[in-house]
This record gives structure tokens, sequence and C-alpha cells, in this order.
């Protein structure tokens, strides 16, 4: 393009100047001699107001004509570059808006298929790739852009290395029913489910390192919360204690939010999410309670008129409606520690004096998120680490390298992971996970 273009969201800086926006056209309103134009360029939504008698006194009476008309002919999603004066407007939540002063259409759109009126979710993710379009999916891709910002700000201010993990494995981070298997010239793959056991070897190494990548489950997307492929950040650290880990943790997440506050308050406000809200999980600590006293809450607590979750026992897991009990009834995010080690996976290390569990922790996000980390102190010792994996029948040759970390200088050592999709859908306060990742559901456009 030969004109210099102004984004919308930088409009601010350029009141009472002429100034050229390429855009697409959102919705569009009017009557007479007024037209409304509602612009998006990926930065925010926007108004633009032709008035026709500008026109014919820039352009004179036919070629003025004509450009008005081609402004009020516009259809949904034409793109267009618009030029005009910058007003302030306190009418408009933008604060402000354009005069046109000219427009050029740059690209037609005809029958664009989703329209102002309601659409049904499936119909929405079958269409996702022009869904993102819209002004809610738009503030949700602004606030994982913001999160994953301040993820690598936060592992770069305290010390931690980029370390990339395979995403081609020959084994199991956890559970191995959940793995997509693939033919790799011959021998079995897989596609990773967590950079977790590779990510040790990078802490052994480097002392701190950090991945953020795609994972795979093969389980269907049964639930609001969960994802078939996702993205995860993992982190692993040297010489930390399980406090110490949590500390970590709990700072990392105020981190995100707080980083979201300050790159993409617009997003939030076009979501209409409650940002003191926000503001108190930033401000007030997290809550940690073990296993054992959740369970005990919640049974001292099921009968209570508001609760609605089935009983458990000490040794049971917890269910969504679980999770979302625990958090809100303490109102942050809350740690939940030392789970059984009947459930979790093998090379978490006991906590001392009661291997029946083991030194772990799942942040449980308030409002009905659920879990957004999991994370443990890892088992150091060969002996024991050996020991636990013949207890539980796996295959010692393809972890070989995994139980060298501990022949070769082994140390305290934990980490945790967060999936980035479910700490969007918390932070933007949404209620779909589907929604926080670009192109959730493609595969089931493939073809046998």
């Amino acid at each position: 393009m030969s004109k210099e273009l102004v984004s919308i969201i930088d409009v601010k800086d350029h009141v009472g100047e002429k100034i050229t926006i390429g855009a697409w056209v959102a919705n569009k309103s009017g009557k007479g001699k007024l037209a409304f134009l509602q612009l998006r360029d990926g930065t925010a939504f926007f108004q633009a107001v032709a008035f026709k008698p500008n026109f014919i006194e820039t352009f004179g009476e036919e070629e003025g004509t004509a450009k008005f008309d081609t402004v009020k002919k516009l259809s949904q999603e034409t793109s267009v570059l618009v030029t005009g004066i910058v007003k302030e407007d306190e009418r408009s939540k933008f604060g402000y808006e354009l005069d046109i002063t000219d427009l050029e259409v740059v690209g037609d759109s005809k029958d664009y298929p989703i329209t102002p009126k309601e659409h049904g979710t499936d119909f929405l993710m079958d269409n996702r790739h022009l869904w993102l379009r819209s002004r809610k999916q738009m503030a949700i891709m602004q606030i994982r852009n913001a999160i994953i910002y301040a993820t690598y700000e936060f592992f770069d201010k305290n010390g931690f290395i980029k370390f990339d993990s395979p995403i081609l494995s020959g084994n199991a981070a956890e559970d191995s029913t959940e793995l997509f298997e693939t033919d790799y010239f011959g021998t079995p793959a897989y596609l990773s489910q967590s950079g977790q056991l590779y990510l040790e070897a990078g802490a052994m190494a480097l002392g701190r390192v950090f991945d953020f990548g795609p994972v795979f489950r093969a389980e269907k997307s049964k639930t609001r919360r969960h994802l078939t492929e996702f993205w995860m950040m993992d982190a692993e650290y040297s010489f930390l204690s399980h406090d110490e880990s949590l500390d970590l943790q709990e700072a990392y997440v105020k981190a995100l939010i707080q980083g979201v506050l300050d790159r993409a308050p617009q997003a939030l406000e076009a979501l209409e999410r409650d940002t003191e809200l926000l503001k108190k999980y930033i401000a007030e600590p997290f809550k940690r309670v073990s296993y054992d006293d959740a369970i005990s809450l919640l049974q001292e607590h099921e009968a209570d008129e508001d609760t609605d979750y089935e009983h458990l026992e000490h040794g049971d897991d917890f269910g969504s409606p679980h999770e979302t009990w625990i958090s809100n009834y303490f109102g942050v995010p809350t740690f939940v520690v030392n789970y059984p080690a009947s459930f979790k996976a093998f090379y978490m290390k006991p906590v001392p004096g009661n291997p029946e569990r083991v030194l772990c922790a799942d942040l449980l996000a308030p409002e009905g998120y659920g879990e957004i980390i999991g994370g443990s102190v890892r088992e150091d010792d060969y002996d024991a680490l050996v020991a636990k994996m013949e207890s539980l029948g796996m295959d010692r040759s393809e972890y070989e390298f995994y139980l060298d970390l501990r022949k070769y200088g082994s140390v305290p050592h934990a980490g945790f992971g967060i999936g980035i999709e479910r700490m969007v859908t918390f932070v933007a306060g949404t209620k779909h996970i589907r929604e926080a990742i670009p192109f959730p559901r493609m595969l089931h456009r493939l073809k046998p």
C-alpha cells in the first residue's frame, strides 16, 4: 500500500489529524445523508461516519454522490482503506470516531455467513476461520497473546532458558492410554502429551528451563474444559523445595493476570470481565490446602443446600464439581497439595513419612474454571524410581535416559505444567475452552 496506515488502537494519538486506516467493515447502519461504519483491523473496533454533503463538497456532485453510495452499499467484511479526521467522541466506548473524507474498497465480501443474528456454537465452530473476526473472539485472542507474552517475560526475569522438547516421542509421560500413536518408519511413536520428561534433562543441564508448544490427548473433548490438542507451558527447576515451587507457580499465575490487565485492557472490557476480581486474585495470597483436608471439607459441607457434588472418600479423585466448590469456598485460586499416589504419575516423590501421598499440587481456579496447573516434586532417587516403575509394570528400556538423570548427579527438583487455553478461559471469563484456541476442531474436516 502506498499510504501510511494507522492502527485503530493508535488513533488516540492522532486527534484532529487526517489519517488512513486499513480495515474490514464489521457492520454498518445509517439513514439518508448519514452512514455509520463499524470498522475493525485486529487491534480494536472503531466507528467511522460518512456525511454525504462533505463528499459532494470535496469531490463534486457526481463523484461525491457515487462515493457516498459506495459507502452505503458496503457489505459485511468488505475490506477498505478509509481516510478521515479523528475526533474525540464521549458517546463512544472507544472514545474516538472518524469523520470519513474518502474510502477505497480493497476486497469485496458477498453473503458473509456469520451475520449479527444468533448462531449455534456448532455452526460457529464449523466456521471458526471466520468467527475469529468477531469482537468477542478477537478479544479472547488478544488475551491469549498477552498471556503468551507474559509467560516469556516472567521466565526470562526468573532465570529460565527456553528449552524445546520433541513433539514426537517414543514413550509416555503419564498415561499411555491417552497417546496418539503414529508410525515412525516402522517403529511406534507418539504425539507428545507433555514435554516434562525431556525438560528434566534440561534442568539437570541448565538449572531452570521451560518449554511452550502443542500437546495431544487421545480422548474426545466431551466437556467445556477439555481439548484433544492444546498448548502447554512446562517448567522444570533444580534445587527448589515443594513450598518454593508453589511460590514460583503463584508468582507466575499472578504475572499472567497482570500481563493481561496491562496489555489487553480493551479486550477485558469487550468481554465485560470483572477486572476488580482479577486484581483481587493478584493482591491476595493463594490458598493452600492438603488433599485430605479438602476431602474432609467436602464431606463436611456436602449436605449444604447450595452444594451439588457426589460424596467422596479419602483416596478418591476429585471431579469438576468438587474442584469448583473447593476454589469457590476460598474465593481465590487454591492449591490442593499432596494427593494419593494411587492416581498420580509415577515420577512424583512421596511425602516424607507417608508413601501413600505424593508431593504434588493442582492449582484450582475459582468461578468454576477448575485445574489450571498441575505440578510436583520429582523423584530424584534412582533406586526409588526403579522400584516404582517395576511396581507399575513399566518397561524400563523406554525410560533409560530418564533414569540416567538419577544416576549422574541427581538433585532435588520440581516442575509444573499449565494449559494455556484453560488459563485464557479463566482470565477472559468465557465459558467454553474451544474459544481459547484459534483452531480447536479442524480435524473434523479430514475425510478418510
